[in-house]
């Protein structure tokens, strides 16, 4: 083990231009990490979901509905059933969106993955048990027990929460929160002189 610690380190004549070296990577590393908002995905703040301006009709309709007040994209879209498979699926989801937002290769209409469907079922049902399994309810549509073993809920309930959100230009006047600048303060007044 010593062995391959002392191999690691370069020769005198290299330690300062390596350091340098990894001092610049690091300080990349770091910069990315913050012009992200990578520690924003820790969170289930709503607004965290806008970062990539793709998801801005998703957000918009979300705020103009009734699920607005009690729930965040996360109470829906991410599994509530312990820590670990909570953050395990941000995290993977995360990645995925990241990876295909930093390539550009986004779509023009956003389809929900089969591992996110099967998801946001489950919380449909965990936030909705009391009115599923409710008997004055169930005597007004009997089929809802059936439908809901065979049918996902939003094949009824078409625009929970989000309403008709089609492609990038179906809410073209949406009203979001704006993105705050990653532009340091020191730089913009650096460039406004």
């Amino acid at each position: 083990m010593i062995h391959l610690i002392k191999r690691l380190i370069p020769p005198d004549k290299w330690k300062f231009p390596v350091l340098i070296m990894l001092g610049i990577f690091f300080g990349l590393f770091i910069y990315s990490f913050h012009i992200s908002k990578a520690t924003s995905y820790l969170s289930d703040n709503p607004e965290t979901c806008i970062n990539c301006h793709i998801m801005v009709p998703q957000y918009a309709t979300w705020n103009h509905s009734s699920h607005r007040e009690f729930t965040s994209c996360n109470e829906c879209h991410v599994p509530h059933n312990n820590f670990f498979s909570h953050y395990y699926f941000k995290a993977k989801d995360g990645l995925r969106h990241a990876t295909i937002f930093t390539l550009r290769a986004e779509p023009q209409v956003i389809h929900i993955k089969e591992a996110g469907v099967q998801v946001v079922q489950n919380n449909c049902i965990r936030c909705h048990s009391n009115l599923i399994n409710s008997a004055s309810l169930m005597v007004h549509n009997v089929n809802h027990k059936t439908n809901r073993e065979t049918r996902l809920c939003w094949e009824c309930h078409k625009e929970t929460p989000h309403g008709r959100v089609n492609s990038l230009s179906s809410t073209p006047n949406a009203l979001v929160p704006l993105l705050k600048s990653p532009v340091p303060q020191w730089l913009k007044e650096l460039t406004d002189k």
